[in-house]
């Protein structure tokens, strides 16, 4: 069993580490739930830097 996991953008699935090229997947992951997670972790991601960006933008 893979230690590591990744999120597939082609194919929009978890994937052990033989799998898709890198270049079409996010990861690697320590669990198959935080690669499944993939996707809403970096929306989450992206809006708290957005965030970040407006609160250094108005000071």
């Amino acid at each position: 069993m893979s230690d590591q996991w990744w999120f597939c953008l082609k194919h929009m699935r978890v994937e052990p580490e033989e799998g898709c090229p890198n270049k079409d997947r996010m990861g690697p992951y320590e669990t198959q739930e935080a690669a499944a997670n993939a996707l809403k972790t970096a929306a989450e991601r992206n809006e708290a830097w957005r965030e970040e960006d407006r609160a250094w933008n108005d000071d």
